[in-house]
């Protein structure tokens, strides 16, 4: 969609997994915005393919969205609308959304001590346009750090800071805070 051709979902994990394997390398974190709803679970289910592959470092994932909670877990509720990859991907391994790294973050002092980590992590957390929510502290506190990745995951509208991101902008305002890009 979006008048564009897009790639396959094999060449999705394969590039999801090459950009955190690198900013694992440089020891930064990766953040990505997301949708609470479909958006979360299909990147969280990407890596942990790519987690029982063996193809990323070991790594904490936070879930920084209590509606992505709850919407993980009513996906948990309901295996039989998955589609048969998925399902046999619950049968050989139990879950398509967790593992020992992934940590869903409830409270907003949680998320809060999650802008003091030292070390690679990987941040997924709603507003999927980065215009509200969680993500705008995530974005503030970690934008400048060349060592960080931000990770843009679907369309983003015009004149929405998610849109800012992706055209590369050299500065950009975050919660009222010039950053540079």
């Amino acid at each position: 969609y979006g008048n564009r051709t897009h790639g396959t979902i094999e060449e999705m994990h394969h590039e999801l997994g090459r950009v955190v394997n690198e900013t694992v390398a440089r020891k930064g974190k990766v953040i990505i915005p997301a949708f609470a709803v479909g958006r979360t679970q299909e990147i969280l289910y990407s890596l942990s393919i790519l987690h029982r592959e063996g193809k990323l470092p070991r790594i904490p994932v936070f879930i920084d969205s209590p509606l992505a909670a709850n919407v993980t877990s009513v996906f948990r509720l309901h295996p039989d609308c998955f589609d048969a990859e998925t399902r046999a991907f619950v049968d050989a391994h139990g879950e398509a959304f967790s593992w020992g790294d992934v940590h869903f973050v409830a409270s907003r002092e949680e998320s809060i001590r999650l802008n003091g980590l030292a070390g690679p992590a990987i941040i997924i957390s709603a507003s999927g346009m980065c215009e509200a929510g969680r993500v705008l502290h995530h974005l503030r506190n970690n934008v400048e750090d060349e060592r960080n990745t931000i990770v843009v995951v679907g369309f983003m509208a015009k004149h929405t800071l998610g849109r800012r991101i992706v055209e590369r902008q050299p500065r950009i305002r975050i919660l009222g805070v010039e950053r540079e890009l």
